[in-house]
């Protein structure tokens, strides 16, 4: 056929042609206007605006994909908790960490390593997780409802076209077979649609297994809640409590208190008492000394006297690792211990001028520990003695001063001694530490710096009618945290049942399984009735496990029927 030509046009009309002009008689949107005018703007798309950005940028966030990603970000946010010392756990771990790292700690303190938990961009990542679980689930939990109220789909026109399906020939007549393909469906847990023929058996089973599944993010919802919860309206405090000494839940008594947002000082923090009657600790000393566990801690427990309320009568109890005491709304655990050597310094006139425990922090595994003892009542310049406390001492020719052992088998004292201002600009310091800004070393008669050796029970003078330093005892030091915490049992139990939930969409499987039987014919001649039975399975997802599942179905439907039509029960 010749093809036709355009008017004006020397050449053929070509298929381009032709597409060309149906596209300029369709709608402006994108194409030419009537009247031949053009009715491009020049852009290339139209804006979404800023409603549409905020419904694209909600899909985002409520996807599944999203949410696991947010979730895994979780977990790895989570990582530098578990590498630096925490303030909540453990304070005096990381004002060690300071004293060891003095350059990179300022950094790391401004990310929040030592805060993890409660930085912004913690909070930030779960509360958007929190978020993103509740926009999936919400739609989930409304599809699944509907599926479990609608029940099973409608048979299928052609069964062997299912992804695992069987067909063969069983002895028995069609309504033994139908009937035993409900039974068996019924006891494997399967619903049946209850509109199909009577020859027909349509079924789905496994739905706890998105029920799981939603149970398994609800929990993990819930967990993020009852931590938030825990974190507004709970509080937590630290304190140093030498032996033989007592502790009163005050906010001035406590070496360190966080608070919750919401907690209210007057009304939420107990008022409740406690005496320090012993801590015992028990180290390794009954292997070789070369051995690894030589001096290993073996046993913390503190004996403990407590009262609820300055009204109530003292009880006895114990707090050991991971036995904590609970008193007061909230719970003491003991977290860590060390040596708080006590000494007695006097005056040239006699006068005692300091008298009582000082905690030291240990700085290895044999208790080497360092601390300051700061006397401010001395004149005419405050004195601060600053060094070593070591439970079993000896001279190493490389490191100095160490200790052999953990336990204080010879204690001793190396101090070095400063006059100056304790507190230069009344600034606050560690415990621990000497701030010897505005201080000056004393030295001795040959102008070395004054370096002490007190053994216990050992009294030292120091030069130019400074005084006198006796070594008295070493009493310990048990290291308490007190917290209270109102989302700890509802953590627990959303994490029991997110488990349970896990389980659930792991261990079942989704299947959609269909029976239709039909007479078969009596090649034989025998007049035996006989039933072609037709079974196929679905599975929602990938199922390894169909085939076979399919094929124990059939044969107890087989077994039953068969079973059946010889007893004659229906």
């Amino acid at each position: 056929m010749a093809a036709k030509k355009a008017p004006g046009n020397n050449g053929p009309e070509t298929s381009d042609d032709a597409a060309k002009g149906a596209a300029a008689k369709k709608s402006p949107r994108g194409g030419a206007k009537a009247g031949g005018k053009s009715g491009t703007s020049g852009k290339a798309g139209a804006s979404i605006g800023v409603v549409g950005m905020l419904r694209w940028f909600w899909r985002q966030l409520t996807t599944m994909r999203t949410a696991l990603f947010l979730l895994l970000l979780v977990a790895i946010a989570a990582v530098p908790g578990s590498i630096f010392p925490q303030r909540s756990i453990d304070a005096t771990r990381v004002t060690q960490y300071e004293q060891d790292h003095p350059d990179l700690f300022p950094w790391l303190d401004r990310l929040g390593m030592f805060n993890v938990y409660s930085t912004p961009w913690f909070a930030a990542i779960y509360l958007l997780l929190a978020v993103s679980l509740i926009g999936c689930i919400i739609p989930r939990t409304k599809v699944h409802w509907k599926a479990m109220r609608s029940g099973p789909p409608k048979m299928p026109r052609n069964i062997k076209r299912l992804p695992a399906h069987r067909s063969e020939t069983v002895d028995a007549s069609p309504d033994a077979v139908a009937e035993a393909a409900r039974e068996v469906l019924r006891r494997k847990r399967f619903k049946l649609r209850k509109d199909t023929g009577d020859l027909e058996v349509a079924s789905e089973g496994g739905m706890l297994r998105e029920s799981g599944n939603l149970l398994f993010h609800l929990s993990i919802v819930g967990i993020i809640v009852a931590v938030a919860g825990g974190h507004v309206w709970g509080w937590r405090g630290d304190v140093i409590v030498p032996d033989k000494s007592g502790f009163t839940s005050t906010m001035t008594r406590y070496d360190t208190l966080k608070l919750g947002p919401w907690v209210d000082l007057e009304e939420d923090l107990p008022d409740w008492s406690l005496k320090m009657d012993s801590l015992k600790v028990t180290f390794e000393d009954k292997v070789d000394p070369t051995s690894p566990q030589w001096g290993q801690p073996r046993d913390f427990t503190a004996d403990v006297h407590f009262k609820e309320s300055p009204e109530a009568k003292w009880q006895q109890d114990q707090i050991r690792v991971n036995h904590p005491l609970k008193v007061g709304g909230g719970e003491v655990y003991l977290l860590g211990n060390g040596y708080a050597p006590k000494i007695t310094y006097k005056d040239a006139k006699g006068n005692v001028l300091y008298d009582q425990s000082t905690p030291f922090l240990a700085v290895d595994n044999q208790y080497k520990s360092t601390g300051a003892f700061k006397i401010p009542g001395a004149s005419p310049d405050q004195v601060g003695l600053f060094g070593f406390f070591l439970p079993t001492a000896y001279v190493d020719p490389n490191k100095g001063p160490s200790s052999a052992f953990p336990d204080a088998k010879a204690p001793a004292l190396y101090l070095g001694v400063y006059k100056g201002d304790l507190y230069p600009n009344g600034r606050p310091q560690s415990v621990f530490s000497l701030d010897t800004e505005k201080m000056t070393q004393v030295k001795d008669e040959k102008g070395q710096p004054l370096r002490l050796q007190i053994a216990l029970g050992q009294t030292v003078k120091l030069p130019n009618n400074m005084g006198s330093v006796t070594f008295e005892s070493v009493p310990r030091w048990a290291g308490l945290s007190i917290r209270h915490d109102p989302g700890k049992l509802p953590a627990l139990i959303f994490s029991v049942t997110a488990l349970a939930g896990l389980v659930l969409s792991l261990m079942i499987r989704r299947r959609r399984v269909f029976v239709r039987v039909r007479p078969a014919s009596d090649a034989d001649g025998s007049g035996a009735p006989r039933t072609v039975v037709e079974i196929g399975g679905l599975a929602k997802g990938e199922d390894p496990r169909l085939a076979l599942a399919v094929d124990e179905i059939f044969e107890r439907i087989q077994a039953r029927a068969v079973t059946t039509g010889t007893t004659g029960k229906a």
